[in-house]
């Protein structure tokens, strides 16, 4: 693919990665090291740009009996999610995946649908009416779908794509929009795609594993064993992991002995001597310990709990399965993104049991016990982390964040100084989803060639490059891209061309008298001088690759000065 100007030896090579969708991107197959800047260079340098557009959000949704209300409030303002993903001045290429808490339970042998256990699920929640998944204990919560929803399956349609581990196109189980195009037909954007995809009913199990449905979700979308997952994942796409639920997590031990806690073994149930069956207070009396109290405590965290009420430090004793194991998963998934972009996060999201604005330090979470008779100290061990309407005629509770937290702060740099816990008990979960999506806004960086680009002419202000840009396909046969030319303030490729390339050069908006030419502020800040963008009237081939060509500077002085 190396490809050098015979008329310069001042040549970078720039290899990129298009997966289905980046517009400048390197894949992992193509792990570059960062450039070294030197003063002058007159030899050919491999250097990449880590722009990013692709984006892999996965929901892992509570569906349990308590939901209901949740779930209409995400369809009712998922509006602010999307819009800001498809904002002009962002434009994700991104993957939606939907999965709940569900990962079953010895508590729940006869749910009324089998659990998930982390695989993406994508059928109407009007079609699951019919199957019961929106009733609970005899009452209909089918609204929560129905509000939003009018569409069932045979109204939709799933367009087959392709995946970068299989180019063979089949209908795949997560919404996605690749270049402005959407695999959802029958709807009039994803927002409404999600509406009827999005709410899992209230028949799942009430012992919540919030934590393994998203490590088994990850697992299978890295498995060719999974039909539901596998290649949902994309090696170089920001991953984002959005976790909704009023509980407590009990992503529990399968050990046939330990898993006993949840049947005949009654040590951490309310009441051994008179209860026949144990409450989700178990949950939290077997993943938590507070310090403090007794009533008010000082703080709570997670702590590993064996079959005999003891706390241990050996992971294959623990009642629960230890928050570690699901950092250190994630963590490994982040340090392969790593290799690619070495300023790429994980981002992780709970919408949960915190007070509002907790997210803005505004309040802390409350750890306190209620009166042991009361209904919420019986059913969660805690009195309630957030309360929605009346205390004394609640619209909805939670349980209090600790193991999710956990999870969920170690993916920020200071949690003292950020939050990425936004509280379930509020009426419109609008500036939250925002929110979520501001920062999956913010990973996505600007193409800017990370060499200074020789000017041509330098008897004009702007920058005058001699760049070219090639892409390859998963065969290796490589295609001219043609340049884009400016038509009515917009870059279009024109002459029947699918992808165009545009230069931008204009460095303070004034130097030229087009309006779409100017280079970000972030490549500005730099000190960069010259930035890609790629136009696509179509998705890339899964597996496309970029490489620019561009003629360096042999005078970085004039050419860079801020570099």
């Amino acid at each position: 693919m190396s490809r050098a100007f015979s008329s310069s030896r001042f040549a970078s090579r720039l290899s990129v990665c298009a997966g289905t969708a980046l517009l400048l991107g390197a894949c992992l197959d193509h792990p570059l090291k960062p450039v070294v800047y030197d003063k002058t260079t007159e030899d050919e340098t491999t250097v990449a740009i880590a722009i990013n557009k692709d984006v892999d959000i996965l929901f892992v949704i509570d569906n349990s009996g308590s939901m209901a209300e949740e779930q209409a409030l995400l369809s009712k303002n998922f509006a602010a999610f999307i819009g800001v993903l498809e904002a002009d001045d962002v434009l994700a290429n991104y993957r939606i995946g939907i999965t709940t808490t569900d990962s079953g339970n010895p508590r729940c042998p006869a749910a009324t649908y089998k659990p998930e256990g982390g695989n993406l699920v994508l059928s109407s929640c009007l079609d699951r009416i019919d199957q019961g998944e929106f009733s609970f204990n005899s009452v209909d919560f089918s609204t929560t779908c129905s509000d939003y929803c009018t569409k069932r399956d045979q109204d939709l349609m799933v367009r087959p794509t392709a995946t970068a581990v299989d180019k063979t196109e089949a209908p795949r189980k997560w919404i996605e929009r690749i270049e402005k195009t959407s695999n959802i037909a029958g709807v009039a954007d994803n927002t409404e795609a999600f509406q009827c995809y999005g709410p899992q009913g209230v028949a799942g199990c009430g012992f919540e594993s919030h934590l393994e449905s998203m490590y088994l979700a990850l697992a299978a979308a890295q498995s060719k064993d999974s039909k539901n997952n596998y290649g949902f994942l994309r090696e170089a796409a920001i991953l984002s992991i959005v976790i909704i639920s009023d509980e407590a997590d009990c992503s529990y031990n399968p050990d046939p002995e330990i898993k006993k806690v949840f049947t005949t073994n009654k040590v951490f149930w309310n009441d051994p001597a008179v209860d026949t069956a144990p409450t989700s207070a178990l949950c939290w009396r077997a993943g938590v310990d507070c310090t403090g109290g007794p009533g008010t405590y000082t703080e709570c965290h997670a702590q590993d709990w064996d079959k005999d009420g003891k706390k241990t430090d050996d992971p294959t004793a623990a009642v629960l399965q230890p928050v570690s194991k699901y950092v250190d998963f994630v963590k490994k998934i982040e340090m392969a993104k790593q290799e690619i972009d070495g300023n790429q996060r994980v981002l992780i999201s709970l919408i949960n049991g915190v007070p509002i604005g907790y997210e803005k330090f505004d309040t802390e979470i409350p750890y306190e016990d209620l009166p042991a008779d009361d209904d919420n100290q019986i059913n969660f061990g805690i009195g309630p982390g957030c309360i929605l309407g009346d205390p004394k005629m609640p619209e909805a509770i939670a349980v209090p964040a600790v193991r999710e937290r956990e999870f969920a702060e170690a993916f920020l740099d200071d949690p003292k100084k950020e939050r990425n816990l936004y509280s379930i008990c509020q009426q419109s979960y609008a500036g939250a989803l925002e929110s979520i999506a501001t920062k999956i806004r913010d990973q996505i960086v600007p193409a800017c060639m990370p060499s200074c680009v020789r000017d041509k002419d330098r008897t004009t202000e702007v920058l005058d490059p001699n760049c070219r840009l090639i892409e390859t396909d998963i065969d290796g046969n490589e295609t001219d891209i043609v340049q884009c030319k400016e038509v009515n303030g917009e870059w279009t490729a024109g002459g029947g061309a699918t992808v165009c390339f545009a230069t931008l050069i204009d460095k303070n908006g004034k130097q030229t008298l087009s309006k779409i030419d100017n280079i970000s502020d972030y490549c500005n800040d730099e000190g960069f001088n010259l930035e890609f963008i790629l136009v696509r009237s179509a998705p890339a081939a899964a597996g496309t690759t970029i490489s620019a060509n561009c003629e360096l500077s042999d005078n970085r002085t004039l050419d860079c000065p801020n570099l």
